[in-house]
């Protein structure tokens, strides 16, 4: 069985896969004009400087919508999911989830203008997405339908479940010994709490924990680097050279390592940052904004935060350990062996307690996200089902193993890439016509 996943996981993220994925990117970076960078500053901006005289629609503010989709993306991938990369493609890995992140920056922004320029108010709430730009703008019905389905298989069965679940237990049970079983349970009744109570709850609790989970991992991060000066410029010149050379655990040869540095890079940075996966616009489409330009911004610091800034301290520090060579090392454990490396019993507790509010977090996210994508496909009727299917999927994460659950997720991650890659090209026209024209509107250009 494994082996099938494995094969189909290797069609899944063939050449052609990673090359629609970064060269949707490139492409609207061009376009647009390098918007990743020359829009980043008043991206920020607009996340904490709410705008005067601004008439504006939505269930929850710009930054509210950014935090839950951040915290669909800041989970296991970041730690659990980089160490999995370096381990099959090298140091040379992070380089292309470096690249990856970057021009997935652009893409995060077509996608935040796309959701709320076609959202719709449905049942007393906004909902958007990939599902409803690609009927409602591209006209095709299809292919909405099939993004929606496989939105619904990767809260079930990829990303919103397994591999989160899996990662919660392992880290309470490193922080306190507690059976796997009793945290699954615990998780179980505290995810059916929160997601019971809807957008707003959900919201609510991802802008209290997301800032400050990332902030006690980032800041643990740093003051190894900011302590471990040498070590970390050298992971840095490792990671840089290994990208171009090859040095990949496995692999037989430098061509093979290369291949291999770029599709784990590439894999893990889109399962880490989503960008091109169509998840984070279902977030952005309930944000309270006036303009889908001013929502693709802030939906743009979501790849700079996840993949730039907490991914990369993760890389680099496994890296500077020289553990990510050692066989019997994979996963949380890899990535905790190095911050105890450098911080002692330390390390190990800042690495437990992030995994355990990135995946707890990457839960409540991508329930949301399963619930619009079942609300598109069943109506209300449909949601009530799905939050009980999603809970007993839950409820069997603890009890599979790290290598299959990351192969499923990579599997159905990949269903959800391609309607939404074709809808986005197919929007091409109106994402950069209105993009360009709000940059050159001399008001706009002072607000």
């Amino acid at each position: 069985m494994k082996e099938i996943l494995r094969q189909v996981n290797g069609i899944m993220w063939g050449l052609p896969t990673l090359i629609a994925l970064v060269g949707t990117g490139v492409y609207f970076t061009l376009h647009l004009r390098g918007i990743q960078v020359t829009g980043l500053l008043r991206a920020f901006k607009l996340l904490f400087i709410k705008e005067k005289d601004s008439d504006e629609d939505g269930d929850v503010s710009g930054f509210a919508a950014l935090c839950t989709a951040l915290a669909a993306t800041i989970g296991t991938g970041n730690i659990v999911g980089v160490a999995t990369a370096i381990k099959l493609g090298g140091p040379g890995a992070i380089f292309w989830m470096w690249i990856a992140a970057f021009f997935g920056m652009s893409t995060k922004f077509t996608e935040g203008f796309l959701a709320v320029k076609y959202r719709v108010k449905k049942d007393g709430e906004y909902s958007g997405g990939p599902m409803y730009y690609i009927e409602r703008g591209a006209k095709n019905k299809f292919l909405a339908k099939v993004f929606a389905g496989s939105g619904i298989l990767v809260a079930l069965l990829g990303i919103g479940t397994f591999p989160q679940v899996n990662a919660v237990t392992d880290g309470v049970r490193g922080v306190t010994g507690v059976s796997p079983i009793v945290t699954g349970a615990f998780l179980n009744a505290v995810v059916a709490l929160v997601t019971f109570g809807g957008i707003k709850r959900i919201s609510q609790v991802a802008s209290f924990i997301v800032p400050f989970m990332a902030a006690f991992y980032v800041i643990g991060g740093i003051l190894v680097m900011i302590l471990n000066p040498e070590v970390s410029v050298s992971a840095v010149s490792l990671i840089i050279n290994s990208a171009f050379t090859g040095s990949a655990p496995i692999g037989g040869f430098t061509g093979a390592g290369i291949i291999l540095a770029m599709r784990a890079g590439v894999a893990r940075g889109v399962f880490s940052n989503e960008a091109g996966l169509g998840s984070a616009p279902i977030a952005a489409a309930s944000a309270r904004t006036d303009s889908p330009v001013k929502q693709g911004l802030i939906s743009m610091i979501g790849p700079f935060l996840d993949t730039l800034i907490v991914c990369s301290i993760t890389g680099v520090i496994i890296i500077s350990s020289d553990l990510w060579a050692e066989n019997n090392l994979s996963g949380a454990l890899l990535t905790s062996r190095a911050f105890e490396m450098y911080l002692g019993s330390y390390g190990s507790f800042i690495v437990n307690i992030g995994i355990i509010f990135f995946a707890f977090t990457t839960i409540l996210g991508w329930n949301f996200y399963g619930e619009k994508c079942t609300h598109y496909l069943f109506n209300k009727e449909g949601v009530i089902w799905f939050k009980i299917l999603f809970l007993i999927m839950v409820s069997a994460g603890p009890f599979l193993k790290l290598d299959t659950i990351w192969l499923i997720a990579d599997i159905v991650n990949g269903l959800m890439v391609i309607p939404n890659l074709i809808g986005l090209i197919l929007l091409r026209k109106v994402i950069i016509g209105e993009t360009l024209s709000f940059f050159r509107e001399p008001l706009l250009q002072n607000s």
